[in-house]
């Protein structure tokens, strides 16, 4: 399984999303820190869920990293996020 599936599948379990996209960006990265051959190290996350009402953009970003800790702690070099609530739009 891929690491963006991968990503997608906690974040939904988690947060319940009414949406979520997540871009494999590592091929933009190839010979920058972190990068390794076959990618999957650099991601972009596209999320709007209902847990995100009210919460700083700060608190947004803890809230994904904290699901993906073992991933960010693994394989995973980067992550670039954009988290709204429903009506917010920008995502």
């Amino acid at each position: 399984m891929q690491t963006s599936d991968l990503i997608t599948q906690k974040l939904t379990a988690a947060l319940t999303p009414q949406s979520v996209k997540v871009q494999d960006e590592s091929h933009l990265h190839a010979g920058h820190a972190g990068a390794r051959p076959g990618g999957q190290t650099h991601f972009r996350v596209y999320i709007v869920s209902d847990a995100f009402k009210g919460k700083t953009r700060i608190e947004r970003h803890r809230m994904i990293n904290a699901v993906l800790a073992d991933d960010l702690a693994g394989g995973v070099h980067a992550l670039a996020i954009h988290a709204s609530a429903p009506g917010e739009g920008g995502t």
